[in-house]
């Protein structure tokens, strides 16, 4: 049986925000948690795992171990967990499921709750220098927030996503968000929202937490072809990311500054510059080069992935396809029914010529094509419908006679289902 399969037959893929479960399976595996080296844990609504990534890279580039656990995963459930650098093995993670699995017994735990302990137990058993830890969801009740004493915590920018269970109200969410500070620990924000700013602070001033503010207490911004970072003990200046986009310069910035607070020696000037031009994280504005549905493409023509789904996501697409280079652009699009298509849409609506709409595939609790549709319509956009992402482009591909570019997006489902197929 799938790995994957496994977990989700064992413990279904439910979300319920509560710590009094990993609290005691945890306990059960003698609190692996404890046992761990220095943690970044980090939380936020967008950026999380880029973020991630850009101190993953550059970390790894000054010669440290590194474990690191992400979600979701894009093509492999197994990219979830990191251990100092290598995808963790079939082998190694049924090991890890099987011990987890007979500890919990068949009490009741989500399929988050123990993919974080299956995580936390690989990493305390492995020597490391640095764990990098993402949220799932939330903060304050998310399974992560085990970790009682990190060493640095990070938060990137806050807005509204996952109404379901974070609620509509945004100062709630940043409060949820906000929960993994912790008494004496160092937290580094984005740039924030007025409102979530003053929630980020009143926490962090109730329980002593040092705050290090974008735009306040550190700067960061493109000067030529590079990006320059001012902090209090002065301006670091690096290489332009792999990544694409301007946010992702915000991203560069805010896990420098991250990793800035650890005070290791090791993390030099060549390890960030090397890190921040290596880096690599699929699915965010990434260019697809090879594969079947590039090879449908004309000559000249490009075709890019996303898997942003919020509107947060949409206003950093939007302004990533600015700075490109002229050409008109075709969305192809599929998302879930758990987002709002009409907020992640609106900000591309100015800079796309068209927009077909697909349903994800294998994906139950999804937007049909034609509610895609509709809701795109009342925008302002240029809508059709397709079966699939290849019949998507050869429509595309028919009716445009100018060089152009095609961006897939909407979805890291989606997205993984792109990666996987369009080998």
């Amino acid at each position: 049986m799938d790995l994957l399969q496994r977990l989700n037959q064992h413990h279904p893929k439910i979300i319920d925000l509560s710590l009094d479960r990993i609290i005691r399976l945890l306990g059960l595996l003698d609190n692996p948690q404890n046992s761990l080296p220095s943690v970044i844990h980090i939380a936020g609504t967008n950026g999380k795992g880029s973020t991630l990534a850009f101190m993953r890279a550059i970390s790894e580039a000054a010669g440290l171990k590194v474990h690191a656990y992400t979600s979701p995963h894009l093509v492999r459930f197994n990219e979830r967990i990191r251990i100092n650098g290598k995808i963790i093995s079939d082998q190694e993670l049924l090991k890890l499921m099987s011990e987890v699995e007979a500890k919990n017994k068949k009490s009741p735990i989500t399929f988050f709750e123990i993919t974080t302990a299956i995580a936390l137990l690989a990493f305390s058993r492995i020597p490391s220098d640095l764990v990098l830890l993402e949220t799932g969801l939330g903060g304050r009740l998310d399974a992560t927030n085990v970790i009682t004493r990190p060493t640095v915590t990070v938060l990137t920018p806050i807005s509204h996503d996952h109404a379901g269970f974070l609620g509509n109200n945004l100062a709630a969410i940043a409060q949820e968000k906000a929960g993994i500070i912790k008494s004496g620990v160092a937290c580094i924000t984005a740039e924030q929202h007025p409102l979530v700013l003053k929630v980020i602070k009143n926490r962090a001033e109730n329980i002593n937490a040092p705050l290090s503010v974008e735009n306040k207490d550190w700067w960061v911004a493109i000067t030529g072809n590079k990006i320059s970072i001012m902090t209090p003990d002065g301006q670091i200046n690096t290489p332009l990311p792999n990544l694409v986009g301007p946010h992702q310069i915000q991203n560069a910035g805010l896990g420098i500054m991250a990793l800035a607070e650890l005070g290791d020696k090791r993390i030099n000037r060549q390890a960030v510059d090397t890190g921040v031009r290596n880096v690599d994280w699929p699915a965010r504005m990434q260019q697809l080069t090879q594969g079947p549905l590039c090879a449908m493409l004309p000559d000249h023509w490009e075709l890019w992935l996303d898997g942003g789904h919020n509107p947060a996501a949409g206003v950093a697409i939007a302004a990533t396809l600015e700075k490109l280079e002229n050409a008109p652009i075709h969305l192809i699009i599929g998302m879930i029914s758990t987002k709002t298509p009409s907020g992640f849409l609106a900000p591309l609506q100015k800079y796309t010529k068209s927009l077909t709409a697909i349903k994800i595939p294998n994906q139950g609790a999804c937007f049909s094509s034609d509610e895609i549709s509709i809701v795109a319509k009342r925008i302002g956009f240029v809508t059709k419908t397709a079966s699939s992402v290849g019949n998507a482009i050869k429509e595309i591909v028919a009716t445009e006679k100018s060089h152009s570019r095609i961006l897939i997006c909407g979805s890291l489902y989606l997205a993984g289902d792109i990666l996987k197929d369009n080998k």
